[in-house]
């Protein structure tokens, strides 16, 4: 099992940038270097820049390390807007222009990873390279992308055969339109025992998910505005589709797979991101859903040799 003991455990202190009248919280760490570019860590649904502390202090040595709070998530505002991967991408990318200061190589997990990949292929003046972690994001052929519906398959019960599993899972997603619903939902899935449940089904190693982690993921989740933007995840359309995306894409591209993802089938997904841009790289980890916080000296390494490869 992968060793998490040589790693910070505590929140790494940062700052607030404001970003069209919304406070933005970020972490900084490592120095400038002048032939290699920044990084910029963007976390997944429901987590935050702590998500990233064991990777900010594994590679701050080698590179000028930021890692950010989507607008909605972690110490960042939660004002109603409508949420989607045109708004993260313009805010990374603001933040890349504003506070970075140059192309950055953007690693994102899961929504963070769509969140990213929208940054490199729409905005690519902005992004030096990009790697994806079990990145969400739908495919044109209807691939689902595993945020928010995640969420609602964690309270499916078993269905006998495929049609009444389809029935079933049409019903919970209309009932789940309705506010009261919605407002039941958050309640319950916010609750400390069913954030380190849902944790627990999703990281291979258990002993990863730790009480700093739950306690990371539960704060925010009580802040103020925090249920509108759970809402607001629900019922925005889903965004660009990812194979649009990546014939959009011309910087080198790195997947880093945690295998054991219940959310997502990581090899066949693998095979639609080949498809649309097969000159990527990529390697597979004895992982879950979030191989950076689960194996993350793997992480770092692979991620650390890769940078320097496309740079050299």
């Amino acid at each position: 099992m992968q060793a998490t003991t040589a790693f910070s455990r505590t929140p790494i202190s940062g700052k607030y940038w404001q970003w069209r009248g919304h406070s933005i919280y970020y972490v900084k760490a490592g120095e400038k270097q002048s032939q290699r570019p920044p990084l910029l860590l963007v976390h997944g649904f429901g987590a935050s820049t702590d998500h990233w502390r064991k990777n900010i202090t594994g590679l701050c040595d080698d590179f000028e390390v930021f890692a950010i709070d989507l607008l909605g998530f972690g110490r960042s505002a939660k004002p109603k807007l409508e949420y989607g991967g045109d708004l993260w991408r313009d805010q990374l990318y603001d933040f890349i222009t504003k506070v970075v200061n140059q192309k950055a190589v953007l690693a994102g997990n899961s929504l963070g990873g769509y969140a990213s990949l929208c940054v490199a292929a729409q905005k690519a003046d902005a992004a030096a390279g990009l790697v994806l972690l079990n990145s969400a994001g739908p495919f044109s052929e209807n691939q689902p992308s595993i945020e928010p519906e995640a969420l609602q398959t964690q309270i499916q019960a078993p269905a006998p055969s495929q049609q009444l599993q389809k029935l079933l899972g049409d019903i919970v997603k209309l009932i789940f339109q309705q506010p009261w619903a919605r407002f039941l939902l958050f309640q319950y899935i916010k609750q400390p025992w069913v954030i380190r449940q849902t944790l627990e089904k999703v990281y291979l190693d258990k002993s990863a998910v730790t009480a700093q982690l739950v306690k990371d993921i539960y704060r925010p989740a009580c802040d103020s505005g925090a249920f509108d933007v759970f809402c607001s995840v629900f019922s925005t359309p889903q965004g660009e589709k990812v194979d649009v995306l990546l014939s959009l894409l011309t910087c080198p591209l790195l997947l880093l797979w945690g295998e054991a993802d219940p959310w997502m089938n990581a090899r066949e997904r693998s095979k639609k991101f080949q498809q649309y841009y097969p000159q990527l790289t990529e390697h597979f980890l004895t992982a879950g859903h979030c191989p950076h916080d689960e194996v993350p000296e793997q992480v770092n390494s692979l991620l650390r040799n890769w940078v320097l490869s496309i740079t050299a």
